[in-house]
Formats: structure tokens, C-alpha cells, sequence
């Protein structure tokens, strides 16, 4: 059985800590589709927010 990389653990829940701000007990017992979901969620919402910035700088 493969593990998840644990770097890669740590870089998901601290970019959700960050955006998200929820504690890191709640982000560590997502499972780990659930985080996924997050963190594309959140860099899409991230995306279209700069992609506004930059159609009116």
C-alpha cells in the first residue's frame, strides 16, 4: 500500500489553513478526496479573483 507524501499533506492543509482558516485538526481528518476538492476549490476561487485584478490593473 502507498502512503501519501506527507510534504504533500502539509502544503494542502496549510493552504487551506491559510484561505480557509479552520483549525488543523478539522483539516487533517478530512479524507483525502474531500481535501483535493478543497484545495481546487479554493485555488479556482483564487484564480478567478486574480484574473479580475488583472482585467482592471
Amino acid at each position: 500500500m502507498l502512503r501519501y507524501p506527507v510534504d504533500v499533506l502539509w502544503q494542502e492543509v496549510a493552504y487551506l489553513a491559510y484561505h480557509l482558516h479552520w483549525p488543523l485538526d478539522e483539516l487533517l481528518d478530512l479524507e483525502h478526496m474531500d481535501r483535493v476538492r478543497l484545495v481546487r476549490a479554493v485555488a479556482g476561487l483564487n484564480e478567478r479573483a486574480w484574473e479580475v485584478v488583472r482585467e482592471f490593473a
